[in-house]
């Protein structure tokens, strides 16, 4: 039997898994110095100024935090002279605080995870953190070169960060979120999005893969099926977050040889108040029986292991184990020995 690490190998590999991967068992999502010195927020928090001068607040009756973009608290007031406002917080870290993250990493099985480093917001979302996300959509349009410039910025700066993170954590594998889409179609067109972000990604993703990184496990819980063969040109090994939207039996069939999709379940379908056990086996086995086990791994598309009704995440494990047991002769004393306990996973 194969280990929820060897198992999501094969999966993505395109190889010979011998069960559906159960959602994020066999990522171990860590944190690094940066995000570790970060404001975290919790619901019912308000303005809130992180390291780059953006402000957030996570009100009580929505999802997530996200940025407040009232003209005052918009970080750059004028696009063409973006210098003038943006300045990237240092990664300069103490050696006491490297120490703590390398411990973090040192206590995870990495015979039965990988153990994937947290970065977040990606360089799209920053660009409209920073801009707010009217204004970064026109500016895209009426300046082009002075986005490119913030862009190269921007990749700059994670590449720094990325240079931290491999040095001296090691991990093999990250999971970046950068939500490119809404539910029905991408922000961007396909060309433009490739013209301003391809070689932005290429560079970022391809200092991961050549330095000990061996999947990249990208967040866009979203529609971004137009945006598939620039993602691939990326580097991206894993599309995490891909909703019902994007037809992904499709995608599979055209893109599962280059690509592989992590994702399928929609919050919607699942996560709500009153859920039962019934719609998240509804919804688990919809997606393993119409996407396959090679190249796909049923998980809610939500960004991270959890989910925003208590129990939800677990309805759906449960629901997943059910079917692995059912189908492919396991016992759960055989699924949970081979993988880190769900208790420390979220």
């Amino acid at each position: 039997m194969l280990t929820a690490k060897e198992n999501m190998r094969e999966t993505v590999r395109g190889g010979n898994p011998d069960r559906f991967v159960n959602q994020y068992e066999a990522v171990s999502i860590l944190m690094h110095p940066y995000m570790m010195t970060q404001p975290l927020l919790k619901r019912g928090m308000e303005n809130v100024v992180n390291g780059w001068g953006v402000t957030n607040s996570f009100p009580e009756n929505v999802p997530g935090a996200f940025p407040v973009h009232t003209p005052d608290k918009i970080v750059v007031k004028d696009f063409e002279n973006w210098r003038d406002y943006v300045h990237a917080p240092s990664l300069k870290f103490s050696d006491e605080l490297w120490n703590i993250c390398k411990d973090m990493y040192a206590a995870v099985d990495g015979t039965k995870a990988y153990k994937a480093a947290f970065v977040a917001p990606g360089i799209f979302e920053q660009v409209h953190h920073l801009c707010s996300m009217q204004e970064a959509l026109m500016d895209y349009m009426e300046y082009p070169d002075e986005m490119h410039d913030l862009i190269k910025y921007l990749t700059d700066w994670e590449l720094e960060l990325a240079e931290g993170i491999c040095s001296n954590l090691h991990p093999d594998a990250i999971l970046h979120h950068d939500d490119w889409g809404s539910e029905l179609n991408s922000f961007l067109r396909p060309s433009i999005f490739e013209d301003f972000f391809l070689e932005a990604y290429q560079k970022i993703y391809g200092y991961y893969h050549s330095h000990g990184v061996e999947l990249i496990i990208h967040h866009s819980d979203s529609y971004c099926a137009n945006l598939l063969p620039t993602m691939i040109d990326m580097g991206i090994d894993v599309w995490q977050g891909c909703m019902h939207s994007n037809n992904v039996p499709e995608c599979l069939a055209k893109y599962g040889d280059k690509i592989s999709f992590m994702g399928e379940i929609d919050n919607k379908q699942v996560d709500f108040e009153g859920w039962t056990y019934a719609d998240c086996e509804k919804a688990a086995v919809h997606a393993m029986e119409t996407c396959g086990m090679k190249h796909f791994i049923p998980c809610i598309t939500q960004g991270g292991p959890g989910s925003l009704y208590k129990g939800t995440y677990q309805g759906l494990w449960d629901a997943i184990d059910d079917y692995n047991c059912k189908h492919f002769g396991f016992t759960k004393e055989q699924l949970e020995a081979q993988r880190l306990p769900i208790s420390i996973m979220f």
